[in-house]
């Protein structure tokens, strides 16, 4: 069996050693993330079986929890692991041409800074979902986030260090929210294994039990970007490149998700607290689609889409049932594959054109055909038509809703579908300016528009493969996503299992 910390160390380990290999060739530090990805995808693959059978639980140090550190490698962690390498292999694919294009454009040559970060990135994002030590979190979550702060920052360009300095500075803030709470929790309890902490979590008072979980899904919540802490990411997708938006859209906010979730599902247990979560997440996917309808700039456009999207994986969450939690998941999956894809699928089209604007990429579907294909499955994806993968995972989401047989959590659905509305008004314009308008009149720059390298190409070709693959027999995430629900609505089981 492949022993879980691999997925932890092997990007880890080629990370660091991207300077070694830059001494023995420059092209070969371009694959470097593709293999630390491959191997990750690979080894999660083969693990899906024996987790769905039982967890693993990976003890470190020689010693049992609570007083080692634990990995717990369960059905949400091995989604997660899933998909983080998944996307992390076909952007790594797209970066090859990519960044390269891009380090010209800017005079930035330092392609393994680039890489080194992009792999440490994946690496704490990895961490941060198998961990079952809480100050592990932390620091992988660290991990994860100065890389982001430094990609952001990567073209070196005024507009991209402003918006990694404003991330740095909300992003600082959100940590410091956790250190603390971490510290308290640490000091009631004398332990750091989150199995343990959700074991005795109820000997403390509400009051005592609400400053730490505020403070805790505060600064995650600021890298998953509910609202009102979403303020650094459009600024943040419009200066990064692409393929780093995409990891960003596809990637770290769901890893913020996934935090909160772990933290008021496993280490409180708080049903008390689902409802705000709901609340929260309807006001957050509300004003995220009404931003991203305002916006004349893709890119922007695409962040706020993001907002709104993790605003409406929160609201399944809160629903707090089985079938609301695994259609949330499942709406995850589908922000993955879809937004991935929408950011790579924009990543060429924005370098041809040299512009951000919408009106930019006027009439580009005839000289960019695949790549404005692609724009257009992930968008009627993400809008939840079928044959594509949004469909059953929303269908999923509004089941789950009605199945309450309340007439608040009706009219809540109806939000939703509003939401939905608004989506579905701001990606039809995009289209339209694809296909049924008239390229610019410059000649010169409408000679310079060609299609997307084949090395941009094949992750798209995946992607929407995928999408349509998923969204015509749904059936094959319906046993990795009920039980990754149950995982996270028993908590008694997850306690037993790691101090057993």
């Amino acid at each position: 069996m492949v022993n879980p910390i691999l997925l932890i160390a092997v990007p880890l380990g080629l990370a660091f050693s991207i300077p070694l290999f830059g001494f023995v060739s420059k092209k070969i530090v371009k694959l470097i993330p593709i293999v630390g990805m491959l191997f990750n995808l690979i080894a999660s693959l083969i693990l899906i079986p024996k987790v769905l059978n039982k967890p693993i639980i990976v003890k470190l140090g020689g010693f049992p929890p609570p007083f080692c550190i634990n990995l717990f490698v369960g059905p949400v962690g091995i989604l997660f692991s899933c998909l983080i390498a998944l996307i992390g292999l076909l952007v790594s694919i797209y970066a090859i041409r990519y960044i390269g294009a891009q380090g010209k454009q800017s005079n930035v040559g330092q392609e393994e800074r680039y890489h080194m970060l992009y792999l440490l990135l994946l690496a704490g994002a990895t961490g941060v979902v198998l961990t079952g030590d809480i100050f592990n979190l932390f620091v992988f979550y660290e991990i994860l986030c100065i890389s982001s702060y430094a990609l952001v920052a990567y073209l070196g360009d005024k507009p991209g260090v402003e918006s990694a300095s404003k991330y740095l500075i909300q992003g600082s803030i959100g940590s410091s929210f956790i250190l603390i709470s971490i510290a308290f929790l640490y000091g009631q309890f004398g332990t750091l294994n989150m199995a343990d902490i959700a074991q005795n979590i109820n000997s403390l008072t509400s009051v005592q039990v609400f400053f730490p979980l505020i403070l805790l899904v505060t600064g995650f919540g600021i890298e998953a970007t509910i609202f009102p802490l979403n303020a650094w990411l459009p600024d943040a997708h419009s200066s990064a490149p692409s393929t780093i938006s995409a990891i960003l859209s596809g990637i770290a906010i769901e890893i913020g998700i996934y935090a909160i979730a772990r933290v008021v599902f496993t280490l409180f247990g708080a049903q008390d607290f689902f409802l705000f979560l709901l609340m929260l997440g309807l006001l957050t996917l509300l004003l995220g689609e009404l931003s991203a309808f305002s916006q004349n700039n893709i890119k922007r456009m695409l962040a706020y889409s993001s907002a709104g999207q993790m605003g409406l994986i929160l609201f399944a969450l809160g629903v707090g049932t089985t079938e609301g939690i695994a259609g949330g998941l499942f709406q995850l999956i589908t922000h993955v594959l879809s937004k991935a894809l929408l950011f790579l699928a924009t990543g060429f089209m924005i370098y041809r054109t040299g512009s951000m604007e919408i009106t930019s990429l006027q009439g580009i579907g005839r000289k960019m055909p695949l790549s404005s294909l692609a724009f257009t499955i992930g968008a009627f994806s993400l809008i939840g038509l079928p044959p594509f993968i949004g469909f059953p995972s929303k269908l999923m989401i509004v089941f789950s809703v009605l199945l309450k047989q309340n007439v608040l959590y009706t009219v809540f659905i109806v939000i939703v579908l509003i939401g939905t509305v608004i989506e579905g008004a701001y990606f039809f314009k995009v289209i339209q300016a694809l296909y049924f308008k008239e390229l610019p009149t410059q000649e010169s720059s409408d000679a310079q528009i060609q299609e997307a390298p084949l090395a941009a190409l094949i992750p798209m070709v995946i992607l929407m493969a995928l999408i349509i693959s998923i969204g015509v027999y749904p059936k094959i995430m319906t046993g990795i996503l009920n039980s990754a629900a149950s995982e996270f609505l028993d908590r008694v089981a997850y306690i037993k299992l790691v101090l057993k």
